[in-house]
């Protein structure tokens, strides 16, 4: 035990003298080690530096490790979703709200000019026709030279991105400095065109930015997915930063944007369009411009009789009629566009002058509405926002068909006209308005179709309920109280009726409730949108489906109204059933021919031909890398070369023992045999360096080989070649999908349909207990649903031909890729003459 006990005092007497030698030699070596580092120009990191001196240095260094760990927190903090989120809806209702101001100023800049040359009115006609073709020509100009895809609505692109189709030019920040000031320019020049569907770009390309910034403080930004979520959060953001209504703007965003929503994104649209909407109010606010937080378009629709059940029939064919409108209005849209398409097609005079086009339809425009001229009749002298506050007026601006003397009219005052009621200043309006709305969203410029299409639907609603008030100047009698009807109401219902036909959405009723700020009319709105939907899908696609179409975007097509007979087909009546496919036990040389002849991104890989078990499939890039690192041709100049050096070698031997003989045998001197280096028997010989003596054979084999001509070495390596095609390919080093999507035969066309649009898929393989028997693609699901289109004049192309020939095109290059590689294998040249050094 005593032992033990010294033992012990021993060993914690040693330990004692490390510690105290530790001690000491501490601070030599932390300044050794910080001379060192500085020397090296290198950093400690926090946890090799800050963790073992926190003990020691006091609170100096304590003060630094928190502040790291401080930001470090900042950092993940700065990373979460709803930060995210929260800039994303503050940075849009800045854009909006100062979009607005130059939007308003132009506006104002106008009217200035024109009430200040009252007096000369054909100065005022210059003014008001130079005005808007300078911000239109500008806006056009600006968008060519900085970033074309900023022209146009945004919806049917962005429609296509959330789709899965890769477009990255529409998401550049170019792209979002050139939306902004050519849709402010735009805008400014008063013509009919609205900032919605922009706005929808927008939010997707403040996203984009948004999501490369953020990825700075976590990976997950970068993730295709959560990308994906981002700009359907976008979407919406962009249409409650537009017209303050963040739910109405979230349920648009789903239905024009989305085909399959996914349900995670729910609370990030709706919170970031919250974030938006309500910010954009308060700038107005701060601004002076809006005394609190209201709606856009303030209406005061009585509460307690908003409407008879009279009239529920009225509104229902008011909704009818929206319905065919928006149909008429969607094809005279694409008439006009085709037309374009066709001129630049011809490269005619239009297309020749970028500039020529936009300016000759503000000339038309902009002289139709001169207030002093025919504008009079149609309120020119209003834009659209000061119309759609004068259409939902709550008064009635005719009794008897006889226009009354109102007071307090304001923006009113416009429609009455001294030689004509009010019912030839509303028709007139809503058919003029009509076909300008629908040629000025032709223009190359930013623009939207939302708002000109509200305007006039509000125009026609309005139409009825002054017909209405004329028809019943009394209005109903309920209870012993005389209701008159409310005309401003049946704007209400005409404006979300007309959008919702035109864009076959049914949010618009939504949206019709955030800006108007009441919901008195819910009922006669749903019942007006659900009717001209179901008109307006019956007879034509929406407007953005229709633009997709022309552009030729590669966007998936839907199982639309009307084709019920569709559900009975499946999918052996429509597959491919000569499938391009590669064996396990294939050699090269099919491959070869598979790569020449394939359709689609991936190869089927089977089992065997006579079994044709599908064991998964192979990226076509891939199956080009095999091939090539096959027939490379550094391989057969090699071969080549190991060949000429074992005939060398073989040569200068037989050389040797020929030169030994001869000596034995006669007895003649001896002549020392020049012994030549490996590297310069690989030089090709010239005409100075080619061999005299009589003994001189040394690397003949080689030498032949090369001074032959280019013919004779194309034929050495195209038996190379036929070789190495005759080899079983080897797939170890090749990824295999072995879990590719599979069909069966009789899977009906809907549910393949919802597996293409969910997956983003390109084609798939149609399966029968395990054994390959066709595929289906893009292209033939496409000409199922809708089947071959045949466009008049402008010879437009059906909307999925970019997508559809996505997969054959890069097949088509992948093959001539490899027709090039074999063309070149086949040609190749002598290799030049090598330097010593080299």
């Amino acid at each position: 035990m005593a032992g033990d006990g010294s033992d012990q005092r021993a060993l914690q007497y040693e330990q004692t003298l490390m510690h105290g030698r530790y001690s000491e030699e501490f601070g030599g070596f932390t300044k050794e080690e910080a001379a060192r580092l500085r020397e090296s120009g290198q950093r400690r990191s926090v946890s090799q530096t800050l963790e073992p001196l926190e003990h020691n240095k006091g609170r100096c260094v304590k003060c630094r490790f928190c502040t790291v760990r401080c930001l470090k927190v900042l950092i993940s903090w700065i990373g979460e979703d709803w930060v995210c989120l929260i800039l994303l809806g503050v940075l849009m209702s800045l854009v909006s709200w100062g979009m607005d101001i130059g939007i308003n100023c132009c506006l104002y800049g106008l009217m200035w000019i024109h009430d200040s040359l009252h007096s000369i009115v054909f100065l005022q006609y210059l003014a008001w026709v130079i005005y808007p073709i300078i911000l239109i020509c500008f806006s056009a100009g600006f968008v060519q030279i900085l970033a074309p895809p900023a022209a146009g609505s945004g919806i049917p692109e962005m429609k296509t991105i959330l789709r899965g189709a890769a477009m990255k030019e529409y998401l550049s920040f170019k792209a979002f400095i050139a939306k902004l000031i050519g849709l402010t320019a735009a805008l400014g020049s008063g013509m009919p065109l609205g900032k919605e569907g922009p706005f929808v770009h927008l939010g997707g390309l403040c996203a984009a930015v948004l999501m490369r910034f953020m990825s700075l403080f976590g990976e997950i930004y970068k993730n295709e997915s959560r990308y994906t979520e981002m700009l359907a959060a976008a979407c919406a953001v962009g249409v409650g930063s537009c017209f303050a209504a963040p739910i109405g703007g979230l349920l648009f965003s789903i239905e024009i944007t989305s085909q399959f929503f996914s349900v995670r994104s729910y609370w990030r649209g709706f919170f970031s369009a919250t974030i938006g909407a309500v910010m954009f109010r308060i700038l107005a606010v701060w601004n002076t411009n809006a005394e609190t937080i209201t709606a856009l378009l303030r209406t005061s629709f009585r509460l307690d009789f908003p409407f008879a059940l009279q009239e529920l029939p009225v509104f229902a064919a008011l909704g009818i009629a929206c319905g065919f409108g928006g149909a008429l209005f969607v094809y005279l849209n694409a008439v006009i566009a085709r037309f374009i398409k066709k001129q630049k097609a011809n490269n005619g005079l239009l297309m020749r002058k970028h500039l020529l086009y936009p300016a000759l339809v503000t000339l038309l425009i902009s002289t139709l509405t001169f207030p002093p001229g025919f504008g009079q009749f149609m309120a020119g002298k209003l834009n659209m926002m000061e119309s759609m506050d004068a259409l939902l007026d709550n008064q009635t601006w005719s009794k008897h068909g006889i226009d009354e003397e109102l007071e307090h009219m304001g923006h009113s005052e416009a429609w009455m006209h001294p030689q004509v009621n009010v019912f030839v200043t509303l028709s007139i309006f809503t058919f003029m308005k009509f076909w300008m709305s629908a040629l000025a969203i032709t223009m190359p410029v930013p623009y939207g179709s939302f708002m000109p299409v509200f305007v006039i639907g509000a125009g026609f609603g309005r139409l009825v309920g002054e017909g209405m008030a004329a028809w019943f100047p009394d209005g109903f009698h309920t209870n012993g109280t005389i209701y008159p009807i409310v005309p401003g109401g049946y704007a209400a219902v005409g404006a979300a009726a007309l959008s919702g036909a035109v864009s076959h959405s049914f949010s618009t009723a939504v949206i019709v409730f955030e800006m108007t700020g009441q919901i008195t009319h819910v009922l006669p709105i749903i019942i007006a949108v659900i009717l001209a939907n179901m008109v307006g899908q019956s007879l034509s696609p929406s407007l953005y489906d229709s633009l997709i179409k022309i552009k030729k975007l590669p966007f998936f097509p839907e199982l639309g109204w009307g084709q019920n007979e569709k559900y009975s087909i499946h999918v052996e009546d429509f597959m491919v059933r000569d499938v391009q496919y590669i064996t396990l036990n294939c050699s090269y040389r099919d491959l070869h021919n598979v790569l020449l002849t394939g359709d689609h991104n991936t190869v089927a890989l089977v089992e065997s031909a006579e079994s044709m078990i599908l064991l998964g499939s192979i990226e076509r890039a891939q199956l080009q890398e095999l091939l090539s690192l096959q027939l490379g041709r550094p391989r057969p100049l090699e071969n080549i070369r190991e060949q000429a050096i074992e005939d060398e070698n073989k040569s200068v031997s037989q050389e040797v023992r020929f030169q030994i003989s001869t000596e034995d045998s006669s007895l003649s001197p001896t002549h020392p045999v020049p012994q030549k280096p490996l590297k310069p028997a690989l030089k090709r010989p010239s005409v100075e360096e080619q061999p005299t003596g009589p003994h001189d054979h040394s690397g003949n084999a080689f030498k032949n080989l090369y001074s032959t001509s280019p013919d004779t070495e194309a034929l050495e390596i195209t038996e190379w070649e036929e070789k190495q095609l005759d080899e079983q390919v080897n797939f170890n080093n090749c990824n295999i999908d072995d879990s590719t999507i599979q069909l069966v035969e009789h899977m009906s066309l809907h549910k393949t349909h919802t597996i293409f649009s969910v997956l983003d898929l390109d084609h798939a393989f149609v399966t029968s207990i395990g054994r390959l028997v066709g595929v289906v693609s893009v292209k033939d699901l496409h000409k199922t649903i809708e089947g071959s289109v045949k466009e008049k004049g402008a010879k437009v192309l059906p909307a999925l031909a970019s997508f559809r020939d996505k997969g054959k095109s890069s097949s088509k290059n992948n093959a001539t890729e490899v027709q090039k590689l074999w063309d070149r294998l086949r040609s190749v040249q002598p290799p030049r003459e090598h330097t010593h050094s080299e």
